[in-house]
Order: structure tokens, then sequence, then C-alpha cells
């Protein structure tokens, strides 16, 4: 086979090695024997790499395995959504898995147990390693712990020849897990050094193929066996007089060398550095390889590469995940050019805004959905305690009815309850296609009170990360200060919370129940709301008498957060008529997406089936027919279409 033309590479990168499963304690400053619960992530050094470097904006790509179970599916669908290529993820269907347990006990040490006993990943073989796939690449990135174990170390050293016979860079992150060469205790996973001949051995024959070396100050050492930095730096170059070597100092930033090491250690190049607080030190490496990666694939001066990979490592140690809080291109970019007033990243609230809004779930050009999130108003349809106890089977049919009109295409969604819609949110559920909402407000309440509890976060927490939540809130401009003032702070609690447990919110807004309806009362509303620090993913508005109107509740948007997903519109129990008037009024503002609508749909269905004059299928067709209409309207005046 002949060298790839550099007009083929399609990926960026390749990183190889670990993919894990990331179980971190909630808890912080505690040991790993008192925490109660723990957040779910992808890790893995070069798992890691692939995400962080993904969310720069380059093409990255991730050879490694997985177990046949909820785990490997998991790291797979992860990956996916953060758009790295795993066509070179191999399925393991005898293995695990792997897992990692770690909690953040003080400043900057974080105990770990790594559950790796014959895992997935460290079955990796040269089988695992496909030529056209590292053809495809400009580089490939190897890591450390995979020349641990005969058969990966082959997997690795086969990327390595492949990758120089089509002309691709090779990359080392020396990685080293001391445990995970069994040179350490499995409480021991903390352990950053323990000198080791084999190791050294290993890793020098190693380097001489490589373009770029990237370690800490104990990797530097232990890739070569000497007995300091300085000494180490002299046989890494002497091994390769053309590499790349970057010195990873921690809190100091980096030091990179592209020429002979003097015996000053400090004679290289440095990029500018982030004076941060140290909250979580773990996968702060990976962070920061994934920034220098940017630049160095870029082109970039390396001063900038290194500039940039400190900046992504100050990410990392200001926060408690690995590669979920990971910057963005955008995060960073903001970041690079307008600073942060505070030391703890974490407490930032306009990274924090860019960060969420960059790296949500999902995307929604066009959203349509079926609205039966009521219960004050089904609750009045019901005669008796008898008609009550069916209200939730009701609600399963309506989202039979909505299913039966998206098909099976994206866009389409619904707004469910748990007070009566349990039982239809299990029929909407995880892997049905749906978007959705769930509502939080006590219906009718002026001022907004929560339906269960006034501590809505120890609610959420039980929610499905999928599920958006939904805050109504009858507020106009015009309303005393006071009464706006305690609807805002309550608006203000939905919102921290939603973001406090990573869940999307939508506020619905209805003016018109408290005041007139002008031109801009809405766009008041709006920039009120958004004066207060609210930064909703979603608007729900009522109808406007105008476009003016329209165009004004656009402007709002646009100017106080570009990353809002946008607005959808609701029916209040109007005809479809009136509801076609208002939707093309509405299609002249681009911030507006779509709809939900709810009695205009099934309100008519409902009272009949209730009072056993339909049965199921009569009910669904009713509610389907009335829903595709109104897709069938919107689409017609202009939506984004449904693929």
């Amino acid at each position: 086979m002949t060298d790839t033309p550099s007009a083929a590479k399609t990926l960026d990168l390749i990183a190889i090695g670990r993919a894990s499963v990331d179980l971190y304690g909630q808890q912080i400053g505690t040991r790993l024997e008192d925490i109660g619960s723990f957040a779910k992530s992808v890790g893995g050094c070069p798992a890691n790499i692939s995400v962080g470097t993904a969310r720069l904006g380059l093409k990255s790509a991730l050879i490694t395995r997985v177990g046949n179970e909820q785990m490997g599916r998991f790291i797979l669908e992860q990956l996916a959504r953060e758009t790295v290529d795993t066509s070179g993820i191999a399925v393991d269907r005898d293995r695990l898995t792997a897992l990692v347990l770690l909690a953040v006990e003080d400043e900057g040490v974080s105990p770990m147990i790594f559950y790796r006993s014959d895992c997935a990943d460290m079955a990796l073989s040269e089988a695992d390693i496909d030529e056209a796939l590292i053809a495809k690449s400009r580089s490939i990135i190897v890591t450390g712990t995979h020349f641990s174990r005969p058969h990966s170390e082959a997997a690795q050293r086969k990327a390595i020849a492949l990758a120089k016979k089509h002309g691709a860079k090779v990359v080392i992150d020396i990685d080293y897990r001391p445990n995970l060469w069994g040179l350490a205790g499995h409480d021991a996973g903390f352990e950053r050094y323990v000198k080791s001949d084999r190791v050294s051995g290993l890793l020098r024959t190693v380097l001489a193929d490589c373009d770029l070396i990237v370690g800490t100050e104990e990797e530097i050492m232990i890739a070569t066996g000497a007995d300091s930095v300085l000494a180490s730096l002299k046989l890494i170059r002497k091994t390769n007089a053309g590499a790349t070597i970057v010195l990873k100092r921690g809190a100091m930033g980096c030091i990179v060398y592209d020429g002979p090491i003097s015996d000053d250690l400090e004679d290289g190049i440095v990029g500018k550095g982030f004076p941060i607080e140290v909250f979580n030190v773990l996968g702060a490496g990976d962070a920061f390889m994934s920034g220098f990666m940017r630049g160095w694939l870029k082109g970039e001066p390396l001063a900038t590469c290194a500039t940039w990979a400190n900046a992504c490592g100050a990410f990392a140690v200001s926060r408690l995940l690995c590669s979920p809080e990971y910057p963005t291109w955008e995060e960073l970019s903001h970041f690079l050019s307008h600073g942060s007033s505070e030391r703890a990243l974490r407490k930032d609230p306009t990274l924090n805004h860019i960060h969420w809004a960059t790296t949500r779930r999902g995307s929604y050009p066009t959203l349509m959905a079926l609205a039966i999130d009521h219960r004050s108003q089904v609750e009045d349809l019901a005669q008796d305690a008898a008609t009550l106890k069916r209200i939730p089977d009701f609600k399963v049919l309506a989202v039979k009815a909505a299913q039966r009109v998206a098909a099976g295409r994206p866009g389409f969604g619904m707004l469910l309850d748990d007070k009566y819609g349990h039982k239809a949110l299990f029929a909407a559920g995880a892997g049905k296609g749906l978007w959705v909402a769930k509502p939080i407000e006590l219906p009718g309440s002026r001022p907004l009170k929560f339906e269960f509890s006034q501590d809505i976060g120890s609610r959420l927490i039980e929610w499905p990360l999928e599920h958006c939540i939904k805050v109504l809130c009858f507020y106009h401009p015009d309303d005393p200060a006071d009464l706006k003032a305690e609807q805002t702070a309550k608006l203000t609690t939905a919102y921290e919370a939603a973001r406090k447990v990573g869940r999307e919110i939508l506020i619905e807004i209805i003016a018109s129940k408290a005041g007139p309806l002008s031109n801009d009362t809405a766009a008041r509303a709006l920039t009120e709301l958004y004066a207060a620090g609210l930064k909703p993913d979603w608007w729900k508005l009522e109808p406007q008498a105008s476009e003016v109107a329209w165009q004004a509740i656009d402007g709002v948007i646009k100017r106080n957060d570009p990353y809002c997903r946008g607005v959808v519109l609701l029916g209040l129990e109007a005809p479809i008529e009136t509801l076609k008037q208002g939707f093309a009024a509405a299609r002249t503002a681009p911030c507006v997406k779509g709809f939900a609508v709810g009695r205009t749909i099934f309100a008519d269905a409902a009272k009949r089936w209730l009072a056993n004059e339909i049965d199921d299928e009569a009910a669904i067709a009713d509610m389907a027919q009335k829903f595709g209409t109104l897709v069938e309207i919107w689409l017609s005046l202009g939506a984004s279409k449904v693929a």
C-alpha cells in the first residue's frame, strides 16, 4: 500500500489506550471511604484526549476496547455525542469495561481505585489496529499504560509502524500510573512515581519513533530511568534529535524543548500561565494535551500551543470531573480573550454558561411538541374519582399519538407531568426518540410556587438527564415590583437547580393573564429576566399580536444569550385556524423553533374518552390528526424541514 496523500487525511488524531468509566465522589473534602454518591463520566487518558480535542474542533478518533454491557455502551454513546470517531473501538464480549472510583480528599489530593482486572481496554491487540483507519489520520497518540502488557504493547507498536508508513505524526503521552504496571497496591492509584528499570527500559525503545513527547517531571524521568529531570531530558534528546519535548509542571505550566537541551532546565519555550485555584488535578494532563494538540496540529507557534495547553489544564483543575469539564473552543477562546475574575473557574457564570450551552445534548433546529403536562385542566374534565384515576392512561394515548406523527423523525417532543403522566413518561422514555419536558410549577400559582417541594434540587436529581425542566410563570413587566421580585427569585431557584443537576430548563412566560399584551410586553419581560441572570435553554411564549413583537423578542434573545436554543409557541386552547395565524407571525423571528401545544390537540379527545364515548384508537387518531395538522402548518410556513 502506498502512502496516503494528505488530502485523504480525514482525521486529525487517533488516541490509543485506556477507556474507562470514572465514578467521581460528589462530596468534596472527604475520604473515598466516606463518599455517599458518585457522578459518572468517560475517563482514561486517551479517551479524555479524544473528547478534549474534539471539543476544541479537531477531528479525533479512539482505538480501544469496551465491554459488551451498559458501561461500554455508555462510553460509545458519549463519545459519539462528543463527535469522536468510534469506528476503532472494539466491543469485547468476554471482559468488562474498566471502572475508576475517585474522590477529592484535599486540595491536589485525589485518591482513586482502578477496577481493571482483565478489563476490556487492556485486552487491546494487534488485530484491533486497522491500517485503513490509521492511514486516514494526521497523527496518532500512544499512551504509556498500554505498553505494560505484551499484546497491548504490540498493538501500539503496530500503530506506530503504520503511522510512519502513512506519513502521520507519532505522539506519546507517557501516562505513568505505577499501580497499572504492578508497581503499587490497589489503594495507591494516586501514586505518581515508582522507579522501575523494566518500565524505563521499555519506554526508551519507543522514544526514537516519536515526533512529540509529553510528560510530567516524574514521567520524563521514568521514560529514561535517569535520576533527574534534566538528565532525562538530555537522554531523550540523545535518543531523538528532532522530537518536540513538552515538560508538564503542574501549577508552573510547562516548558517546551524543540532543540538541544542546555544545562538550564528553564531554557525552553513557555506559554502564558493562568493562576487558578487547584480543585482537582485528575485529568488535567489530558486537558493540557488536548490544548497542545489543537495548536500543534494547526501549525501554531509552540508558545501558543503551550498557552492553550495551560489554559485547558486550568479549566480541568478548577472543576470536578475529567472529560465533561474540558473546555470547548468557544469557551477557551472567550477565556483567552477576556480571562476570568474568578480564581476558581467553576464559579465564573459566563464561562459556565458557555460551557453548558456548547456541550448540551442533541440539536433541535425544529421542535414540535404535544403538551399534556396539564394537571388542573384535566382534573376539571374528570367528573368523579373513578374518572380521575383514568387520566394517566389517557396521557399514554397522547404519547402514542405523538409517536404516530413523529414516525421516528427528529424534532418532536412531549410535555408531561409527574402527577398524572408517570405512565406516559415511561412510554416516552429512553430510546423512544421524543424530547421530553416536565413541569415543576404549582398549577395556576401567582406568585409562582413549586408543586411538590420547595427544595426543588432534591427532586430534580431523580429525573433522567435528558428530561428538560419546565416552569410556567404568569409574569407581566407592569406587575408590582415586589411581585416581580418574588417571581424572579423563584425562577432563579429553578434555574440554578437546573444547572446544578445538569438538566435543561424551559421557562414559560404568560403575560396576557396578568395584564394587556402589547408589541413590547414579552420583550420587556424577557429583558428583565435576563437582567436577573436567567439564561434558560428554551423560552415558551404565547402568540404575539404582530411581527413587530416577535422581532423585539428575537432582538432581546440575540443580545442577551446567543446560545439560547430558542422559543416554542404555546396554544392556550386556541382553534387551529387562530394558531395558524400566530404561527405565521412567529415564523418571521429566527428565534422561534416550533410549538408546544396542548388543549387544542387533546381536549376534545380527552373529554370524549373519559366519558367512554370513544375508544383508545379513536382518541389516538383524533389527537394524531390535530397534532399532524399543526405540524404540516408549521412546516409549510417555512420551519426547518424534518428529515
